[in-house]
C-alpha cells in the first residue's frame, strides 16, 4: 500500500467516505504525494502524450489562431497569453515561435502560466527560457487581468467532479469508501438527493463538473468584460449525457482508479454542452465545440504537414505524417474525433477562426 493509499484510508476512517471530486483533488494535488506534484508525466517515458508532444504543428496552428483573434480584437498594445495547465511548456513555446510572424502580436504579449506543480514549473521554465519570461499563478483568478487570449489544452479533464447513482429511490452520492477488506471501494451516499432534479433511468450515473463550470464561469465573465478569447481543448462529448468516465491511466495503460491513489493520472471526459451553456450565461460568445481534426483542418493542418514534408528527409517526412494522422484520425477512440475543441470569447468578436465551417448548433 502507497504513502496516499494508507493516508486516504485513515482519513475515511476518520471522517467517513470521501466524495469522488474529494478524492481525485487528493489524488492530483495531494503536496507530498498527489500525482501533479511529484513527477513530468509526460511522454514516452512517462503516463500519456499530449498533442503538442506528437507534433509541434499542433503548437503552431494554434499560435497562428492566437495571432488572428488579436487581430481582430483590435491588436491591443498589451495582452495576457495564458495558458491552463501547461505541462512540458511544449505548446506556449511552439505558439510563440509561430505567432511571430504576426507583426507587432509577440511585442504586445505577456505570457501567464497557471501551474499547480514544482516539477512541471522547473521543466516549463527550461523550455521556455529563450522564448519568453513567464509568470506563474496558482490560480485562475491572479492570471486573468486586462485583454486577455487563454489556452487549455487537456485541462479541464483533470478537474475533480462529483458523480451521482440514479437508484430505486432517488439520486445517491457516489462515494470512496472501505470494504471489508480493508481496501478502498465504490459505495453510494445512504439518503437520496433530493436537490439534483435530473430525469434519468435506475442505475444512470450523472456527473457534476462543478470546478469545470466554474471556471469557464469565470473565464467567460471576464473575457465578456476585459475582452478576447479562450481555446478549451480536451476529450469528451459534445453532447451532454450520463454514464461513468473516471478513469486513470499509468505507463500509456488504463488501470483501476482506486488501486494506487497518487501513481497514474485521474481523468473525466468534459461535457463540453454544458461547457458551452455556462459560458453563455456569463455573458461569453460559444464557438463550437468542433471535433479536432475539423478544427485543425479548418487553420491548414493539412498544408503545413505538406509544406514541412516537402523540406523533411524520408524519415522526418514519415513522422510528420504519421503525426498528422494521429492528431486527425477518426474512431470513437481516436485523438480527431474523441477530442474537441470549445473557443470562448466576447461577443463583440466576429466567429473565431476554425469554426466557420463546423460550429455545431446552440444548445438551450
Amino acid at each position: 500500500m502507497n504513502a496516499l493509499k494508507a493516508e486516504i484510508i485513515r482519513l475515511i476512517q476518520d471522517e467517513g467516505p470521501l466524495s469522488i471530486s474529494r478524492y481525485m483533488a487528493l489524488c492530483l494535488g495531494h503536496p507530498r504525494h498527489g500525482y501533479y506534484m511529484t513527477r513530468d508525466p509526460f511522454g514516452a517515458e512517462g503516463d500519456f502524450t499530449t498533442a503538442p508532444e506528437i507534433s509541434q504543428m499542433f503548437g503552431e496552428l494554434i499560435g497562428l489562431w492566437a495571432g488572428a483573434v488579436w487581430r481582430m480584437m483590435g491588436e491591443p498594445a498589451s495582452l495576457r497569453l495564458v495558458e491552463l495547465g501547461p505541462g512540458r511548456g511544449t505548446l506556449m513555446a511552439d505558439v510563440l515561435r509561430a505567432a511571430r510572424i504576426v507583426p507587432g502580436f509577440r511585442e504586445a504579449v505577456s505570457v501567464h502560466l497557471v501551474e499547480m506543480s514544482p516539477v512541471l514549473r522547473q521543466v516549463q521554465a527550461r523550455t521556455l527560457t529563450s522564448a519568453a519570461e513567464p509568470v506563474w499563478h496558482d490560480s485562475i483568478g491572479t492570471a486573468l487581468d486586462g485583454p486577455t487570449i487563454l489556452l487549455a489544452n487537456e485541462f479541464l479533464d483533470a478537474l475533480p467532479l462529483d458523480q451521482f447513482v440514479r437508484a430505486g429511490d432517488g439520486w445517491r452520492e457516489r462515494l470512496v469508501g472501505i470494504n471489508a477488506a480493508s481496501d478502498l471501494a465504490f459505495g453510494l451516499s445512504h439518503a437520496p438527493e433530493s436537490a439534483l432534479g435530473v430525469a434519468a433511468p435506475e442505475g444512470s450515473i450523472f456527473e457534476q463538473p462543478t470546478a469545470a463550470l466554474d471556471v469557464v464561469t469565470t473565464v467567460s465573465g471576464h473575457l465578456t468584460e476585459q475582452g478576447g478569447a479562450a481555446l478549451f481543448i480536451d476529450y469528451g462529448s459534445g453532447r451532454s449525457g450520463f454514464g461513468d468516465t473516471l478513469q486513470a491511466v499509468h505507463r500509456h495503460r488504463m488501470v483501476d482508479p482506486l488501486a494506487d491513489p497518487g501513481e497514474g493520472d485521474l481523468t473525466v471526459h468534459v461535457d463540453f454542452e454544458r461547457m458551452a451553456q455556462a459560458a453563455r450565461r456569463a455573458g461569453a460568445a460559444a464557438h463550437g465545440p468542433a471535433m479536432q481534426r475539423d478544427f485543425l483542418l479548418a487553420l491548414g493542418l493539412a498544408e503545413r504537414a505538406q509544406a514541412l514534408c516537402g523540406r523533411a528527409r524520408p524519415e522526418q517526412a514519415e513522422a510528420i505524417q504519421a503525426a498528422f494522422a494521429r492528431l486527425t484520425a477518426i474512431g470513437a477512440t481516436e485523438m480527431g474525433e474523441l477530442f474537441k475543441v470549445l473557443a470562448l470569447s466576447d461577443s463583440r468578436l466576429p466567429l473565431l477562426p476554425g469554426f466557420d465551417l463546423h460550429q455545431m448548433p446552440e444548445q438551450g
